[in-house]
């Protein structure tokens, strides 16, 4: 039978980048002792407030079709929050919303790109970002993110870049999977190549809550002069601990989304009244957890720099925001993919292969900071440990 083209500018790009995860799940089903560093998952419940909204919100009948721009409660809700943290007026207008930051992202992409598109990305990029670009039609065209310039993404590389042919930025600030976070300066910088070259910026933003104590978060949103090029995705999954709730939207000038809404409309129609009326009340109170996660986020981020300089030959790089932290693996010889494997198999703890998130992570590898503190610390053991074997075998 005959398959579309999407299929097979998809194919490769789903489950195949998760091998350690699902193999680190199968090893654990048959009884292995495996500590889990793979998923960004909050280490802490949805909120039971949250919960109840949405629970009375069934109750009172709030289970029919959406609007397809999203519920005329939440959009004011978050025209309010962007407005503030803008510093001039969002209108609900404005506002899309869809079932978590994934969907918002396929349809902007989509509203924004075609064939013979070019989208640039920060490699490395969240392991779906080419899934969704390539799902528009466009193409991928990467851009490295060096370490030395703590994994923010610079305007002279976007600039060697750009072609007639290219139609967007694709930012995530917070990064994933590095945790970097981009300054006034980079997006004043990136700002002003959009400009000239008349492209969309798409500012992945759905770790800003999750910033530690000291990095400064600034959205492009906030700039005035790209208002018109500027579109933010975000959503509760992680802020608020709320990610199977599948909660997120879009903020983007009118004219988008407005032209947006007849595919919003054709994908899902809104999402679901009750999910929209929590997570109303998540925008309008903000979060009860973000802090905890926060400070335990970077409190073990630090314990794994600390411990992994002094007792072994892995680097650690500091996360200024986020759920993860990366570890460069290229003194045990080995790339990330190798090394990640080979650490399952004989330490017993599953981290990502930095290669799952782009060629400039090869020989890296991703470590989620959301395992509770003792197993955390029982996984670092086995990094150290393991890494004293390797160093052994390989004398």
């Amino acid at each position: 039978m005959r398959h579309t083209d999407i299929t097979q500018r998809l194919a490769g790009l789903g489950g195949a980048k998760w091998e350690v995860h699902l193999k680190a799940r199968e090893l654990a089903a048959q009884g292995r002792d495996i500590i889990e560093l793979t998923i960004g998952e909050p280490d802490v419940p949805t909120p039971d407030a949250l919960i109840e909204v949405a629970a009375d919100a069934m109750r009172r009948g709030r289970t029919g079709y959406s609007d397809g721009r999203g519920e005329d409660g939440l959009r004011a809700a978050l025209a309010e929050r962007y407005s503030r943290s803008a510093g001039r007026p969002i209108t609900p207008y404005q506002i899309m919303c869809f079932p978590g930051t994934q969907t918002a992202l396929y349809a902007v992409l989509l509203g924004v790109a075609e064939a013979d598109c070019e989208v640039l990305v920060g490699d490395p990029m969240y392991a779906t970002y080419e899934g969704v670009v390539r799902s528009s039609g466009a193409e991928v065209v990467p851009v490295p993110l060096r370490a030395d310039n703590g994994f923010r993404i610079h305007a002279d590389d976007i600039a060697a870049r750009i072609t007639p042919y290219t139609r967007a930025i694709l930012l995530t600030t917070p990064h994933n999977p590095t945790g970097a976070i981009l300054t006034r300066e980079d997006i004043d910088a990136l700002g002003e190549l959009a400009i000239a070259h008349d492209l969309w910026i798409i500012s992945d933003e759905v770790y800003e809550e999750l910033i530690f104590d000291t990095s400064e978060f600034c959205s492009p949103l906030s700039r005035a002069k790209l208002a018109d090029r500027v579109i933010v995705v975000s959503s509760i999954s992680k802020s608020h601990a709320a990610p199977g709730f599948r909660s997120g939207w879009c903020v983007g000038p009118e004219a988008f989304t407005e032209a947006l809404l007849p595919l919003s409309e054709t994908m899902l129609f809104g999402n679901q009244p009750f999910i929209a009326d929590m997570t109303e009340k998540a925008v309008r109170e903000g979060s009860p957890v973000a802090e905890g996660m926060r400070q335990r986020f970077a409190a073990r981020a630090e314990r794994l720099h600390d411990r992994l300089s002094k007792e072994s030959a892995l680097k650690v790089h500091r996360p200024e925001a986020g759920m993860f932290a990366m570890i460069d693996v290229s003194a045990t010889g080995m790339i990330g993919t190798d090394y990640a494997l080979h650490l399952l198999e004989h330490g017993g703890v599953a981290v990502m292969p930095g290669a799952s998130f782009g060629e400039t992570l090869d020989a890296w590898v991703r470590v989620a900071l959301t395992t509770d503190d003792a197993a955390f610390d029982a996984a670092c053991d086995r990094i150290i440990r393991h890494a004293a074997q390797l160093q052994l075998e390989t004398a």
